[in-house]
């Protein structure tokens, strides 16, 4: 005959049957899995996050100047953002532009006169479609462009009228690091065409986002080389060096500069051979041969004075016939009495 379970018993199977069905839905939950970023080993990254912030920082700077520019330009409320800054091989950057962008060439003077491949400016068709439009008079909104237009001769100089503007004040921004001088060069109307960059060199790419009235809105990329943030950051470096070695050296010229300044100056040496306290009508009768009780043994140190401040003690005495006082220890500043 089979066991009669009691209910405690059948209490703890329903338990531990509910209790499987929990672990196993637990169990059963998928896990988020792991996102890794991959990493190029064929291109390693050659610029710190230090560098590319400070890159960062140079063109929010860009970012405003360029904001009042536009504004001034093409009387329209405009805003000029930074939207990234990012390292790239030069071939990915030339193979996101179409064949009828335009790209524009400008030569960076570095100080050391050595000689570095050009800056490149980008500008999308719609954006300067919008500014060439209101530059003939219109209102920016009716310009029918998108990625493959091909601009008129007309446009074209218009279109390197404005980016002269733009490059200009790229010398201004980083002014405050180093002394660049940025000019313009030319635009080249064919991107695919332009080797004056390596294809395999690695360049940094500042991305801006211009929104101008409430329709418009572009981007406007400029392109870093390598080689030519290599010898700013070079130049950096060694102007930092010597800034730090200048300050020190600075501060040891300044001492000896004041030192030399103030050692031929004439000061008054008072030689106190004691302090007494007198009444005004004891003054008033003074006379020849009177004597004054200094309160002081005759042997103790006198005090020396220079500029009024006792500075050390010493002993009187004679040299060569003259007193003198021969400087025994040298003593802190204190307020003195009246001398008489």
């Amino acid at each position: 005959m089979a066991d009669v379970l009691s209910q405690s018993q059948i209490d703890a199977l329903l338990n531990s049957m509910q209790n499987t069905e929990t672990n196993e839905s637990v169990v059963k939950e998928p896990q988020p899995e792991k996102k890794y970023r991959k990493y190029d080993f064929y291109s390693p990254k050659k610029y710190t996050k230090d560098k590319l912030k400070m890159l960062r920082s140079i063109y929010d700077n860009y970012s405003r100047i360029a904001t009042s520019l536009i504004n001034g330009l093409f009387r329209v409320a405009s805003e000029v953002e930074v939207i990234g800054v990012e390292e790239q091989r030069f071939y990915e950057f030339g193979n996101a532009l179409n064949e009828t962008d335009i790209i524009t060439l400008a030569r960076a003077e570095l100080q050391d006169h050595s000689k570095n491949p050009p800056m490149i400016f980008h500008i999308s068709p719609v954006l300067m479609g919008a500014m060439i439009d209101r530059m003939l008079g219109g209102t920016g909104t009716d310009s029918q462009v998108d990625g493959s237009y091909t601009y008129t001769d007309i446009e074209i100089a218009l279109y390197e009228s404005i980016i002269q503007h733009l490059v200009r004040i790229t010398q201004d921004v980083w002014a405050s690091y180093i002394h660049m001088n940025v000019e313009y060069d030319r635009i080249e109307e064919n991107p695919s065409m332009f080797q004056g960059i390596s294809v395999d060199e690695t360049v940094v790419i500042i991305m801006l986002r211009i929104s101008m009235g409430e329709n418009i809105e572009g981007a406007m990329n400029i392109c870093i080389p390598g080689t030519l943030l290599f010898n700013i950051f070079d130049i950096i470096e060694k102007t930092k060096h010597l800034a730090d070695k200048d300050s020190e050296n600075a501060q040891r010229d300044n001492k000896e500069e004041i030192l030399d300044s103030i050692k031929e100056s004439r000061m008054e040496v008072m030689a106190q051979l004691g302090v007494a306290r007198v009444n005004l009508d004891d003054i008033y009768n003074l006379r020849v041969g009177d004597v004054i009780d200094l309160n002081k043994p005759q042997d103790s140190n006198i005090s020396l004075h220079i500029a009024g401040q006792p500075w050390f003690k010493g002993k009187l005495g004679v040299h060569n016939k003259n007193i003198a006082v021969k400087i025994e220890e040298r003593v802190e500043s204190k307020k003195s009495d009246i001398a008489v």
